[in-house]
């Protein structure tokens, strides 16, 4: 059911943004006077279709939902009726065609808006960006952060919540800033700012900055009781069950849960043997760590999670939202900076100073949809709004077969006076398709490694 819930989030937000992005380039042609034939979302075979009268516009529901395209009337594509010929999109001017061509990827980044005035409207909750203890020798220690701290903003941009508060972080040093002020509130509610001295060397890839970084969010103490157990865990196959409180392991004293977690993550597959009290009862249990890798050490997971009393989960919730007029303002503001970021990322990877690893697959996107999604509404509309910049800022680079290739062409005929020959056009499109089905192999490759850690 997991499988076929990603599946189908994946679908719905892959097609609400390429119907976004070829409606983009349907309405400026219509609008242009150029004929579309085909207005279709998907490739390959076609499913369902729908056309008014045969020389109107064939709507298109096709099988494979991973794209999509719209087909205009076009002499270098097939033979054109001389009834259409003025209708046709070769016979357009530069700057018809230019507008034709760009509509795509910036009604991405309208869509992009939209959403993200929605979110800004809707509001959200999350955790408080309260930070938890920092390790001496980390960029925030360097700063001069201090557990309690309360972070308010990141180069004059508001974090509400503690999502937020590191996406600004880890976007700020992702786009090449050297120095990021953050202003805080500390626990005495006195207001400082604090800059981080970001490195080169330090951005290779998020895990990487995580580290140096040396932000985690403030956690309480909590008593090592067992407040959920995962289906089919080490912790239900060892008999764990809610409301556990673990009083010993080895024999050393459990005192609080995070101890309870280091001392299970320094033991992959290694039998822990515990006394735990349930109900006024104390029981021996024997419990074996799973062993969990990623791309640089393992640890031990036993698929439990710590019972956290509600009203400490209040006290550390925000609930953020803005009225239509400054939700559109930051709107408007988060769009362009998310844009920059990506420009800037694609640029960096490009020339080395940026890890690959930073590029997600169809995979990763999959996972990542119905993860939002089942976080609710305002989490899937913020990874629609992300998806679509993305979508929007890919189009618009000079790479032949995108948007942006031909964009080049056009302003190359525009200096020139005449357009690029069919021919050389020709040979830099298959170039681009071979670039382009190369990172997606690769990317896909990147998936799939993702998914054995």
């Amino acid at each position: 059911m997991d499988f076929f819930y990603t599946v189908f989030h994946f679908i719905v937000a892959i097609g609400v943004l390429v119907s976004i992005h070829e409606f983009g380039h349907f309405w400026v042609a219509r609008k242009a006077g150029v004929k579309v034939l085909r207005f279709s979302i998907g490739f390959g075979k076609v499913v369902c279709s729908y056309q008014k009268t045969p020389d109107s516009t064939e709507y298109v529901l096709s099988a494979i939902p991973l794209g999509g395209y719209v087909k205009m009337v076009d002499e270098r594509e097939d033979e054109v009726s001389e009834a259409d010929l003025p209708y046709a999109f070769n016979r357009q001017s530069v700057l018809a065609r230019t507008a034709i061509v760009a509509a795509g990827p910036i009604f991405n980044i309208l869509l992009a808006i939209v959403l993200l005035w929605a979110v800004f409207i809707i509001g959200e909750t999350g955790m408080r960006p309260v930070v938890g203890k920092v390790e001496s020798g980390t960029l925030a220690a360097n700063a001069g952060f201090v557990e309690g701290d309360e972070i308010l903003a990141v180069n004059d941009e508001n974090a509400p919540t503690w999502s937020e508060a590191m996406n600004l972080l880890f976007s700020s040093a992702m786009q090449g800033e050297q120095q990021i002020q953050v202003l805080v509130k500390n626990s005495d509610e006195i207001e400082k700012n604090y800059i981080i001295h970001v490195a080169e060397d330090d951005v290779q890839s998020p895990e990487a900055l995580y580290e140096k970084l040396g932000l985690k969010p403030w956690s309480p103490i909590l008593k090592p009781v067992i407040g959920k157990v995962i289906e089919n865990a080490p912790a239900q196959a060892a008999g764990l069950k809610t409301g556990d409180l673990i009083i010993s392991a080895d024999g050393e004293i459990m005192t609080d849960w995070m101890q309870w977690v280091d001392y299970v993550r320094n033991r992959p597959e290694i039998s822990i043997k515990l006394q735990v009290e349930r109900e006024g009862v104390y029981l021996p249990i024997t419990i074996v760590p799973e062993k969990q890798e990623t791309k640089d050490k393992s640890f031990g997971r036993i698929g439990a999670g710590v019972d956290v009393p509600q009203e400490l989960i209040d006290s550390l919730k925000v609930t953020y939202s803005l009225p239509p007029y400054e939700a559109l303002l930051a709107a408007l503001d988060k769009t362009w900076f998310y844009s920059s970021t990506t420009f800037r990322m694609i640029a960096k990877m490009l020339v080395g100073k940026a890890s690959a690893d930073n590029l997600s697959g169809p995979i990763s996107i999959a996972q990542y949809a119905g993860q939002s999604a089942e976080m609710g509404l305002v989490p899937f509309f913020k990874f629609l709004a992300l998806v679509s910049i993305s979508l929007g800022v890919l189009n618009l680079l000079p790479v032949p077969v995108l948007d942006g290739g031909h964009l080049v062409f056009f302003a190359i005929e525009a200096i020139k006076g005449s357009p690029v020959s069919d021919k050389v056009q020709m040979y830099f499109q298959q170039l681009g398709m071979v670039m382009l089905m190369s990172l997606m192999i690769f990317a896909v490759f990147l998936d799939i490694g993702r998914l054995f850690q």
